[in-house]
């Protein structure tokens, strides 16, 4: 596997694949400030969401955790966020302010929305011009985060496209890089195994509390699952149990013991497999580890998924023949050769490693060419 490829080096140090200037909604009577700010000055990235007013508690926190960490993100170059109130605004924009790359935050309340738009767009133009002037430069593999998540799994998940993964994985974790994984009700009936390969007492300790807590919250919503998870898209598959999701979405991992347990969006800091309490929902999962601070993620699929996500390039591949055909159009790398036997799990995990490096370099996913943005929050619980 390549070591190195053309990256931007932040001033805090982190290396970042794409060069984005975001702009950033505080809360949801934010989003049209935004969305103006974004269609008057091209190169900029929008970024709406339902959420942000009347939160509270853990759930404010997670909202200000992963709003921050998205502008924190090294594929971005600079942030401009807007929010209502200042307050609120002020936070996020300081909290991103804290990587040393330029930051402007501006606030509804006392001069109205066309003002805000007006101030927020001649900003807006000085910082795609400062990011225009950056240069892609050398940087290692090793320097990066990298996320992933598998989606729509059907039987050849577990036998091609989550394996091939696994394999890049271990490679990645050999190199020094890190590399985060979630879905945490998706491990069901394969936790034992994840528990096993934690790094040290106190990690397996974190990780069984963080997933016992997390099913045992299902649990009492003393709902039925099956349709949900697995999901419908799971079952024609042939995923009947969600214990068999789970050893095929496990294979995705390999073998590297796992270094940490993260909450939702929180940035890694040991280097290796982390682990993060997530959601199993492809968009939350993606924008949680995008906030976390992952700048590439590796997606699985088996009857096929089409989610991508503004900040973080969405690497799909996948090992069913017939997705590979209807669905090309989604599909960054085909390894449904491996059921066939035409390639072994070496060359399918060459395959893949050779994408990610083009995809470091500068190349378009398919999710990037098709425009696919998803960018969403995850919620705890109600508004107050």
């Amino acid at each position: 596997m390549q070591k190195t490829v053309m990256g931007y080096r932040r001033p805090n140090g982190a290396v970042g694949i794409r060069n984005h200037v975001v702009v950033i909604p505080v809360d949801d009577i934010s989003n049209a400030a935004v969305e103006a700010v974004a269609s008057k000055i091209p190169g900029t990235l929008a970024l709406p969401h339902p959420y942000g007013r009347l939160q509270y508690g853990k759930d404010l926190e997670l909202h200000f955790r992963t709003l921050i960490g998205t502008g924190c993100n090294a594929n971005v170059a600079a942030a401009i966020v807007i929010g209502i109130e200042a307050n609120w605004t002020k936070k996020i924009a300081d909290g991103i302010a804290e990587t040393g790359k330029p930051v402007a935050w501006f606030s509804i309340e006392g001069q109205g929305e066309l003002e805000t738009v007006r101030q927020a767009c001649w900003k807006a133009q000085e910082f795609v011009q400062y990011a225009t002037e950056l240069q892609r430069e050398p940087v290692p593999v090793s320097d990066m985060i990298i996320s992933i998540k598998c989606g729509e799994s059907d039987t050849t998940t577990g036998l091609a496209s989550c394996p091939t993964v696994g394999r890049v994985v271990d490679e990645l974790i050999e190199m020094g890089a890190t590399v985060l994984f979630g879905e945490t009700s998706e491990l069901t009936g394969g936790e034992h195994l994840i528990a096993e390969r934690c790094a040290t007492p106190d990690v397996r300790e974190r990780f069984l509390k963080t997933y016992h807590d997390y099913v045992s919250f299902i649990e009492k919503q003393d709902a039925d699952l099956l349709g949900s998870q697995p999901t419908q898209g799971n079952i024609a598959g042939g995923l009947s149990t969600i214990e068999e999701k789970a050893m095929g979405n496990i294979e995705k991992t390999g073998t590297k013991p796992v270094v940490d347990v993260l909450e939702p969006a929180q940035a890694p800091t040991v280097k290796g497999l982390n682990f993060m309490d997530t959601s199993s929902a492809a968009a939350e999962c993606v924008t949680l580890m995008a906030a976390a601070g992952a700048v590439l993620h590796f997606f699985p699929t088996g009857q096929g998924n089409i989610v991508g996500n503004p900040i973080e390039p969405v690497v799909k591949l996948t090992g069913n023949p017939k997705t590979a055909h209807s669905m090309k159009e989604h599909i960054d790398v085909d390894v449904s050769g491996l059921l066939s036997y035409e390639i072994n799990l070496s060359q399918a995990s060459e395959q893949l490693a050779e994408v990610m490096v083009r995809t470091m370099n500068g190349r378009a996913t398919m999710a990037e060419a098709l425009g696919h943005r998803e960018f969403v929050l995850t919620k705890l619980y109600p508004s107050a």
